[in-house]
């Protein structure tokens, strides 16, 4: 019988990351491979399963990303720009898929992603949703088919712990909505109003941001014209949905030529 693909988790100390654990010694299409944790953290050295207060997993916690690689094919990565960026070297030469679900890059982070990309599968996405995705096609769709007589507001809302803003999906949502009508979203977006912004100008496409509480994540995107508005939603209840994706994608990119892709090509939305 063949063995099954072993992936590591990066972060495996964090929410996602023990989402990713569980996901992953539950599927029976995958195996947990390794565990990373950044340096210092005090579960290096010790088996991830009992880190967390359960049974042995037979994985020991390292910071050693070269050791935790080893005997993996795939690494899922939902940490950190700078420790994201490390791990894409890493990943590059030992030919693993690398699945990003790391929001707040930079653009030199994703350039430094997309030059280890000619070596290796990537797959960045700030969402791992199917339905987020989706809400991404039907997105396009409709700004295609509108003019600018329609005002695009993009409005998220997430836990009072996340760091950056807007958030990566509703900025995927954005780069949809500018890809359909034909623009730059830097050009286009405004991310902040505050005092006496003046009237809107045609063409924006805004951005509002809620954090409180646990919110998974919600994400609105409306198009308001003089006497209407058509409204496309997505909320996130639970957040192993994620975890379910990045798997999805980590198995997909096993049988893939080296390339930077998206949850579009792993769903086959690209189209």
């Amino acid at each position: 019988m063949e063995e099954l693909p072993g992936i590591v988790v990066a972060g495996a100390s964090g929410r996602m990351g023990r989402m990713l654990t569980d996901c992953i010694q539950a599927s029976g299409s995958a195996r947990l491979a390794g565990a990373l944790e950044r340096p210092g953290h005090d579960w290096i050295g010790r088996d991830l399963g009992e880190a967390r207060g359960g049974a042995a997993l037979g994985v020991t916690v390292t910071d050693d990303a070269l050791e935790a690689v080893r005997d993996a094919r795939a690494v899922i990565d939902f940490t950190s720009p700078a420790a994201t960026v490390e791990l894409a070297t890493i990943a590059a030469q030992a030919r693993l898929v690398h699945v990003i679900g790391t929001t707040g890059l930079s653009g030199g982070d994703i350039a430094h992603i997309d030059a280890a990309a000619r070596h290796a599968v990537v797959i960045r996405a700030g969402n791992m949703s199917l339905g987020v995705n989706l809400l991404m096609r039907l997105v396009r769709q409709v700004a295609a088919a509108l003019d600018d007589a329609f005002d695009i507001e993009i409005v998220e809302a997430h836990h009072r712990h996340k760091v950056d803003a807007p958030s990566g999906t509703a900025l995927m949502l954005g780069e949809a909505a500018a890809e359909g009508r034909g623009v730059n979203l830097a050009a286009m977006s405004d991310r902040g109003r505050d005092g006496i912004t003046g009237a809107r100008e045609a063409g924006r496409i805004g951005f509002a941001v809620i954090r409180g509480g646990d919110t998974v994540g919600r994400h609105e995107v409306i198009f308001a014209g003089d006497g209407e508005q058509i409204s496309l939603s997505h909320n996130a209840s639970d957040r192993s949905l994620f975890a379910r994706g990045a798997l999805r994608a980590a198995i997909w990119g096993l049988d893939q030529m080296p390339g930077h892709y998206d949850m579009q090509d792993v769903l086959g939305l690209s189209g």
